[in-house]
């Protein structure tokens, strides 16, 4: 096993950093996998769960995102591996970094492993999607929350001080101290950070917090494989690890997915055969959701016909969810982009117009 350099810290960089000893449900979860057993056991142990008043099912852990987790029937769950692909500049980590912050608003655990961004990065990045969710499209922006903290000539010697006259800045960095025990960020390098890495670190904050995270990968072409140069060899190898983990420790893992080269052509639809590496991708994966911007995959007669469209339809991005093994698939979801602040509107909606190759949905 490589040795992995970068620690795993909480937004509050509050980590005990030695770990506590695993909790009960977590450790009989990971001893069950592997196991043979007969259906008895099964019934056996789940009327025992029941009779404790504890889940038997799978846990669940909402995006917060409305539509998408009415489509999820709940949203993600153990055991599943997600993947979210879609073109360079989309938002992709934008969404599902709010999906991980709607997950600790609501009082579950979360770790992101980022082979891209520094701690400080992805501080920045919650407090705008925060204040967008405290004081809506009039919340304090990433581009002037980023001024904020460059500033060298404040007085200002704390985060609420230094927001205290943005719209909803220092409301935000209130709200983030509530949630940050519960959010780790591990930041991950190319060179060290492999499943092993991962695996370890989130049995460690599963035994830290009490209880199993959503993991959030961003992204998965860049976890290392030793010894495997061959880059579809190496993607094969990782979604089909991130996968046995999941089952493994009861955690739910998200992975963002880089798209083919090829695929990245203006007007074009991206679907999940265009994502980047192997066919494993998809047959290892429980859910796939891509993003296409909405102007370049809506019917071309939507945009001849009511010229004004083309603008509206710039702003917003639709989800195809191409696999869902628990619930409904093959359905478009559109959702409001508000790059300014990093994130998107919450509802979301199914798309009505008719998009390239594909028929009409009606809500």
């Amino acid at each position: 096993m490589t040795t992995d350099p970068a620690p795993v810290l909480s937004v509050a960089d509050s980590m005990s950093p030695q770990p506590a000893p695993e909790p009960e449900e977590f450790a009989s979860h990971s001893r069950n996998v592997g196991r043979l057993r007969s259906l008895s056991d099964v019934l056996l142990e789940t009327d025992e769960k029941l009779r404790l008043g504890e889940t038997a099912g799978a846990r669940v852990w909402p995006t917060g995102f409305e539509a998408l987790d009415l489509a999820l029937t709940g949203g993600f769950r153990s055991g599943e591996l997600v993947l979210i692909g879609g073109p360079q500049g989309l938002g992709k980590t934008a969404m599902a970094l709010q999906m991980l912050r709607n997950a600790v608003a609501a009082n579950r655990s979360a770790v992101l492993f980022t082979y891209e961004h520094d701690a400080h990065s992805i501080l920045e990045r919650l407090i705008a999607i925060e204040a967008g969710a405290i004081k809506g499209i009039e919340g304090v922006g990433l581009t002037k929350i980023r001024a904020g903290f460059e500033a060298r000539h404040s007085r200002a010697r704390s985060m609420r001080e230094r927001f205290a006259d943005t719209v909803g800045g220092a409301e935000a960095v209130e709200a983030l101290e509530g949630y940050a025990d519960r959010l780790h960020v591990h930041t991950s390098s190319g060179m060290h950070t492999t499943i092993d890495a991962i695996r370890a670190a989130v049995a460690e904050v599963a035994a830290s917090d009490g209880r199993p995270p959503l993991v959030l990968v961003d992204y998965l072409q860049k976890v290392p494989v030793p010894g495997v140069t061959n880059e579809e060899d190496r993607i094969s190898v990782v979604v089909e690890r991130l996968k046995d983990m999941s089952l493994e420790l009861g955690v739910p893992v998200v992975a963002i997915v880089a798209a083919d080269k090829s695929s990245l052509v203006a007007g074009r639809r991206m679907r999940v055969n265009d994502l980047r590496g192997s066919s494993a991708l998809a047959y290892e994966a429980d859910v796939v959701l891509i993003l296409n911007d909405k102007y370049d995959i809506v019917a071309k007669h939507h945009l001849v016909y009511h010229l004004g469209n083309a603008e509206r339809f710039r702003h917003w991005v639709v989800m195809s969810i191409e696999k869902n093994r628990n619930g409904a698939d093959h359905l478009e979801l559109e959702f409001q982009k508000r790059f300014e602040q990093g994130r998107f509107e919450p509802e979301g909606r199914v798309v009505e117009e008719q998009l390239i190759e594909e028929r009409v949905y009606q809500q």
